[in-house]
C-alpha cells in the first residue's frame, strides 16, 4: 500500500468527511483508522497497534520525551490561562474600549487586523496566537465574526513569513537552499540571493496578502463568509450559535473587572512578543556552532521552547497586575483552570493532526505525489505550474508546508538542473506557494489550527470559510506560474496575476451587488 495510489485514499476520505459531515475530530480520527488498516493489511491486531503507537510517539519516542510537542501543547495551555487573565483583568475591555475610539468602522478594525498579521512576521504559529489576542477585541466590538478574523490571521500568517528572511520559515528555506545548491554544483547564485529573488515569484504568497486587503476595505465576502458575516451584523452572533464552546473563547465566564486598563492587555502581550523573539535569537544562537549571525540564529532557532518562555512570562505578567489591581480577584485558581479548558478542543485536534500525519508518512504519500512529477514527460515550461498543484496536494493531504518543502525543493531543483535552469527559480517558488496553499486548505494543518484558536473561531468554520478565497488566490497564481514558464519573465507574470486576481474580484463583486438588489 505504501507509495501507491491507496496511499490517497486516507487522506481522501478524511478531507471529504470534513466537508460532508464538518466534524473534524470524526474525520481525522476516520482517517487515522483507514490508514492504519492500510498500513497493516486490515489485521485489527497490527491496527490497534499501530494508532497506539502514533499516539504515545507524539509524547515518547527513540528512549526520549518529544519535548518539541510537549512545549508546543505547553505554550497552547499557558496561551489559555493568558486569554483567561486578559478578560478576567479587564484589559480585553479596556482595550476594545480604547480601540473604538480609535478604530470607528468595521473596515477599519479589519485593516488593523491585516496590518497586524503583515508586522509579526517572525513565526506562523506566532503570528497565529499573537495576532488574535490583540485584534479580537477590536473585531469583537465592530460585530466581525470569528471566522473572518480566522481568516485574517492564516492568510497573513504562512503568506507573509514564506517571504521573510528573518523568519524561522525564511531560515529553513534558505538552509535547504544552501544544501540543493552544494548538491547539484549551483555556484552561480547563494542561498540568501535566491530567496529574495524569489520573494516576486511566490505568487500565492502576495496575492493572498493583496487578497486580505481587498476583503477588508472592501468587505469582500464570499461564501460560507457572508453568511458569518451577517450573522454577526444582523444578530452580533459573532460564533454559529449551533455549535459548542471553542478553543481561545471565554464567553461570558469572567465579568470584567472594574479597574482593568488598556496595559493590562498592551504589556502581557509585548512581554510574549519581546520575551518571545529574544528566546528565538538566544537559543538559535546556542545551538549554532561558531559565531552566529541574526540569519543562523533563525535558522537553527527552537520555536516551541521560545513560545512556551514567552507565554510563561506574559502569564506572570498578568498575574502581577492582577495582584496590583485594587480589590484582585479572589478566584485565580478558577482562572487558571478556565484558561487551560479553552485550550482543550485545540489540543486534541492538534495531536489527531500529528497522528494522521504519522500515518500519512509511513503510507508514503509524499513520495507517492512527488513520483509523479518525476515520471511526467510534459513541456518543462509546463513545470512550475505543476510543481505548483502536486505542492498544493501534498500540502493538502499531509497538513505540513515544511514537509512538503521537503520532499519538493530537491525534486524541483534535480529536474530544472536537467532540463532548464532559466526555470531553476520559479520552480522553486511554485513548490513554496504550492505548500502554503496546501497548508491553507487542510484542516489537519497545525497552522490552522492555531489561527482558528488564535481567533476563537470554530476551527471547521475557519476552513470552510477560508477555502473560497485560498482557491482564488490559488487560481490566479497557478495562471501566473503557467505565464512565467512561457514568458521567463517574473514581472510580467506576478502582473497577470494580480490583474486577473483584480478581474476576479470585480466580477464577483458585481454579482454579489446583482443578487443582492434581486433579493430586495
Amino acid at each position: 500500500m505504501e507509495g501507491t495510489f491507496w496511499s490517497l485514499i486516507p487522506a481522501i476520505v478524511m478531507l471529504v468527511l470534513v466537508i460532508v459531515t464538518r466534524k473534524v475530530l470524526i474525520s481525522i480520527g476516520t482517517g487515522i483508522v483507514i490508514g492504519a488498516l492500510l498500513l497493516n493489511d486490515f489485521h485489527i491486531w497490527g491496527t490497534l497497534k499501530e494508532i497506539w503507537t502514533v499516539f504515545y510517539t507524539i509524547f515518547y519516542a527513540d528512549g526520549a520525551l518529544e519535548l518539541g510537542n510537549i512545549l508546543l501543547i505547553g505554550f497552547l495551555l499557558f496561551l489559555g490561562v493568558l486569554t483567561a487573565f486578559l478578560q478576567a483583568s479587564g484589559g480585553a475591555k479596556a482595550f476594545g474600549d480604547w480601540m473604538l475610539q480609535r478604530v470607528k468602522t468595521r473596515r477599519g478594525a479589519e485593516l488593523m487586523t491585516a496590518v497586524t498579521g503583515l508586522i509579526i512576521f517572525i513565526d506562523d504559529y506566532f503570528n497565529s496566537l499573537a495576532v488574535g489576542q490583540i485584534a479580537r477585541p477590536v473585531t469583537d466590538r465592530q460585530r466581525i465574526s470569528r471566522a473572518k478574523l480566522a481568516y485574517y490571521i492564516d492568510s497573513s500568517s504562512a503568506p507573509v513569513t514564506v517571504i521573510a528572511p528573518i523568519s524561522s520559515w525564511g531560515a529553513y528555506i534558505i538552509g535547504i537552499l544552501g544544501g540543493l545548491f552544494a548538491a547539484n554544483g549551483i555556484t552561480t547564485i547563494q542561498p540568501i540571493e535566491a530567496f529574495i529573488q524569489l520573494i516576486p515569484l511566490n505568487f500565492y504568497a502576495i496575492a493572498s496578502i493583496v487578497l486580505v486587503f481587498i476583503v477588508a476595505y472592501f468587505q469582500f465576502d464570499i461564501g460560507p463568509m457572508r453568511t458569518h458575516e451577517e450573522r454577526a451584523k444582523e444578530k452580533g452572533e459573532l460564533l454559529d450559535p449551533k455549535r459548542n464552546q471553542v478553543s481561545g473563547d471565554l464567553g461570558d465566564i469572567f465579568d470584567p473587572h472594574k479597574d482593568g486598563k488598556v496595559f493590562h492587555l498592551i504589556i502581557p502581550i509585548a512581554v510574549l512578543f519581546v520575551v518571545t523573539v529574544i528566546a528565538m535569537i538566544g537559543t538559535g544562537i546556542m545551538e549554532t556552532e561558531g559565531k552566529a549571525s541574526l540569519l543562523d540564529a533563525f535558522a537553527n532557532t527552537n520555536v516551541n521552547l521560545s513560545l512556551i518562555i514567552g507565554g510563561i512570562a506574559a502569564v506572570f505578567t498578568s498575574v502581577i497586575f492582577h495582584l496590583m489591581q485594587r480589590k484582585p480577584r479572589s478566584d485565580m485558581g478558577r482562572i487558571f483552570i478556565e484558561g487551560f479548558k479553552t485550550m482543550v478542543p485545540a489540543i486534541n485536534i492538534l495531536i489527531l493532526a500529528w497522528m494522521i500525519g504519522s500515518i500519512i508518512g509511513a503510507l508514503e504519500t509524499g513520495d507517492y505525489l512527488a513520483s509523479l512529477v518525476n515520471s511526467s514527460s510534459v513541456s518543462v515550461n509546463l513545470l512550475p505550474a505543476i510543481l505548483f498543484v502536486i505542492a498544493g496536494l501534498m500540502a493538502l493531504a499531509t497538513g505540513s508546508s515544511w514537509g512538503t518543502f521537503g520532499i519538493m525543493l530537491p525534486i524541483a531543483a534535480v529536474i530544472m538542473v536537467n532540463t532548464d535552469m532559466t526555470l531553476l527559480l520559479p520552480a522553486l517558488a511554485a513548490v513554496l506557494a504550492g505548500a502554503v496553499f496546501g497548508d491553507h486548505c487542510s484542516p489537519i494543518s497545525d497552522t490552522t489550527v492555531l489561527s482558528a484558536t488564535g481567533a476563537g473561531a470554530h476551527h471547521i468554520d475557519h476552513v470552510i470559510t477560508q477555502l473560497p478565497y485560498a482557491l482564488i488566490a490559488a487560481f490566479t497564481a497557478f495562471i501566473g506560474f503557467f505565464v512565467i514558464g512561457i514568458t521567463h519573465s517574473t514581472w510580467v507574470a506576478l502582473a497577470v496575476t494580480l490583474i486577473l486576481l483584480a478581474g476576479i474580484v470585480w466580477v464577483a463583486h458585481l454579482l454579489l451587488m446583482k443578487r443582492k438588489n434581486m433579493v430586495s
